[in-house]
């Protein structure tokens, strides 16, 4: 390919500001360079809550989003995933201590369909039925904060850290706890993919299974 070719091909990419979801208040995220607006949407890009929010101490949060939308010299993004880096997980397990993982897969009160897994650190070793309560009581509260809550209501109290600090409540009664984070939410599916799944779904009747 020629130089000219090259130079031309350059000349006709636009570049586009990516934004953040409006509630992480439309911040900028970068740019990315594309001939067509079209090639931009389904791109990702990953942050972190300290780069959105100007805080160093919050660096161990990473943010997933994918542009959505376009505009004629900017891009929109949407949520995807939240995650705590692995380092800041390591440096939260301590020798002798119990660290309680669970998976939860909710419904929010807007039909998004959201996976949380929070972790619970305890002070010493907890014996099995401990595990289990603790696990369960995060489990209920997840549960309980999806019934309540809309999508972009459950990631606020995700992030702001209200969902870890209320499972931290109720979890110390069972047993003493240092420390409980989520420490991933991932978007499954929106509300428009969840209705597409329920009119494909087959409801089978009882008579219809075989024993």
């Amino acid at each position: 390919m020629s130089e000219r070719s090259v130079s031309k091909q350059a000349q006709e990419k636009r570049w586009y500001t990516i934004h953040a979801p409006e509630q992480f208040d439309r911040e900028e995220l970068g740019e990315t360079p594309a001939d067509e607006p079209d090639k931009v949407l389904g791109r990702t890009i990953e942050t972190t809550l300290g780069d959105l929010r100007n805080e160093s101490s919050e660096n161990n949060t990473k943010l997933k989003f994918k542009i959505n939308d376009v505009g004629s010299d900017a891009a929109y993004t949407e949520f995807v995933k939240h995650e705590l880096t692995r380092d800041y997980l390591r440096s939260l397990v301590r020798r002798g201590a119990s660290k309680v993982e669970a998976y939860v897969t909710v419904l929010t009160t807007d039909d998004y369909r959201v996976q949380v897994q929070p972790v619970a650190f305890t002070t010493k070793k907890a014996d099995a039925s401990q595990e289990q309560a603790i696990r369960r009581t995060m489990i209920d509260l997840v549960e309980e904060s999806a019934e309540e809550h809309s999508f972009e209501q459950l990631l606020d109290s995700i992030v702001d850290g209200r969902l870890s600090s209320a499972i931290y409540g109720e979890g110390k009664e069972i047993y003493p706890l240092r420390r409980v984070e989520i420490q991933k939410t991932t978007l499954e599916a929106r509300p428009e993919e969840v209705a597409a799944e329920e009119e494909t779904a087959v409801d089978v009747d009882d008579d219809d299974v075989e024993v």
